[in-house]
């Protein structure tokens, strides 16, 4: 089988995108349309929950939010002023119903819902530890150990025993839960995964990025910090600060590709900080060239930059199909090889004859780039120069990021130089790590300025992973090496 959906291109996979909102007489629909924003965030499962006072509420569903969410039917049931949501890519556990958040259980205190954009790194040693305590996990995602963490926690209120059990656990995460009276916000230690909080009138909102404000009508507040957890409840936002203070790392690859573009993190225009990595570029390898081509649509902005700063014209001269179907059923292997151009096809009016620079976020596996490389090539370009607004992806990702294992990472096992020649382009470069670092404007030779993970380049990993290896546990800031 050939997947054709249009996230399934060979790329890292985006985590999952969460969204709380609390007293609101429409918060089921809000929280909806909050999904839709962050449906790049995850497009396997989607799931809200909300609460009217009384009881709460599910729905879950494998596909996506527009699959389901957009029957007044289906929002009619999400009754109540409180609720919250999750987009799901499957980077632990399986793609299952199951599996779907937000997850719900019933404690003593009442019910109570849970969602997870990242992934923690000692899920599975703390489960085996619970399994024996005899606690039955009903799902295999690492979400569920938190939930069974507040279960044996000794007593309290929910925020107690969410402090509890979230002290417990190691990785990257930002969490939204649901109580009978509260929405709760919470991001790990180092801020790795994004949280935003949000105000549409005099309701709160916490969500995974600003794009899903934008589209309620509601206004950016403020980024949740690092180690954070914002209580909503009637009395309006409650910071609590359950951590000893840790420095900031934020996944520097939010910027490169996995947020959207009109989306600010961290106080910077995810647009913005594309083109000054797509200028920065330019600086460091460019090259004469005709005309600048973005690969549609993440490497628009960095292909922007880069014109801008070459003074090489920027044109689209790969157009992509929005409306493909998720799936094709190859009968040939020629049929096999055409699958791209379900997706992309060369605009030969712009390249035919030209010496093209190719633009694009990243390369993982190479097999798209190197169909996209031929792709140019068949409608006539006379060079193709590939140009990648990330450092070369050597390293997996174990904080939400569902990267290959290492040893199909091309830049892992391959010289910039056998890349290029893998792919079949004239000329391959990335953007250095220094100069990533110096288009975000920040310094990464200084530990007191580091602001960013740059383990999937770098393989320094500033959280601990515990579950990666058998023995013995890997400490923080220890570069893995296959």
């Amino acid at each position: 089988m050939l997947t054709t959906h249009p996230f399934d291109d060979d790329k890292l996979r985006e985590e999952c995108g969460v969204f709380g909102i609390h007293s609101h007489p429409q918060a089921g629909a809000i929280t909806a349309l909050g999904l839709h924003a962050l449906q790049h965030r995850g497009q396997e499962a989607c799931g809200i929950v909300s609460h009217d006072g009384d009881r709460f509420h599910l729905e879950h569903t494998l596909g996506l939010v527009g699959d389901h969410f957009s029957s007044e039917a289906i929002i009619g049931k999400l009754k109540g002023p409180q609720a919250i949501g999750h987009v799901r890519y499957a980077t632990t556990g399986d793609t299952t119903i199951r599996n779907v958040q937000p997850l719900y259980a019933d404690f003593e205190f009442g019910g109570f819902a849970l969602a997870h954009n990242g992934n923690l790194t000692n899920a599975h040693t703390l489960r085996r530890q619970l399994v024996r305590r005899g606690c039955l996990f009903q799902s295999t995602t690492d979400t569920e150990t938190i939930v069974h963490l507040m279960a044996i926690a000794r007593g309290g209120s929910p925020v107690d025993r969410l402090i509890e059990a979230v002290r417990q656990v190691e990785g990257a995460f930002s969490l939204v839960a649901l109580t009978p009276n509260e929405v709760i916000g919470v991001r790990d230690p180092l801020g790795v995964r994004p949280l935003v909080l949000g105000k549409l009138g005099d309701t709160y909102i916490v969500t995974s990025e600003t794009c899903a404000l934008d589209i309620v009508g509601a206004d950016y507040v403020r980024d949740v910090e690092p180690g954070e957890m914002v209580v909503l409840n009637e009395q309006g936002v409650q910071s609590l600060r359950p951590f000893q203070p840790q420095g900031r790392r934020f996944c520097i690859f939010e910027y490169i590709y996995f947020a959207r573009p009109d989306s600010v993190m961290e106080g910077s225009s995810v647009y913005n900080a594309r083109q000054r990595i797509g200028a920065e570029l330019a600086r460091e390898s460019g090259i004469e060239a005709d005309v600048v081509v973005p690969v549609p649509d993440s490497g628009v902005p960095a292909a922007l930059g880069y014109a801008t700063q070459s003074g090489v014209p920027f044109e689209l001269g790969i157009i992509r199909n929005h409306y493909v179907g998720r799936t094709f059923i190859e009968p040939t292997d020629q049929i096999r090889h055409l699958g791209v151009k379900l997706k992309h096809n060369a605009n030969r009016a712009m390249i035919e004859g030209k010496r093209v620079v190719l633009v694009d976020d990243s390369i993982v596996r190479g097999t798209t780039s190197k169909k996209i490389v031929e792709m140019v090539r068949a409608a006539g370009a006379k060079e193709v120069h590939m140009r990648i607004s990330s450092p070369p992806t050597s390293h997996p990702c174990f904080y939400g990021i569902d990267t290959p294992e290492q040893s199909k990472l091309l830049a892992h096992r391959m010289s910039v130089e056998e890349m290029r020649d893998f792919i079949q382009a004239d000329s391959l470069a990335f953007i250095s790590l220094d100069g990533l670092y110096r288009a975000m404007g920040a310094e990464r030779r200084d530990p007191q300025k580091l602001t960013f993970c740059d383990a999937c380049f770098t393989g320094d990993y500033p959280i601990a992973l515990t579950d990666a290896l058998d023995h013995p546990p890997v400490e923080a800031n220890v570069r893995i090496r296959a």
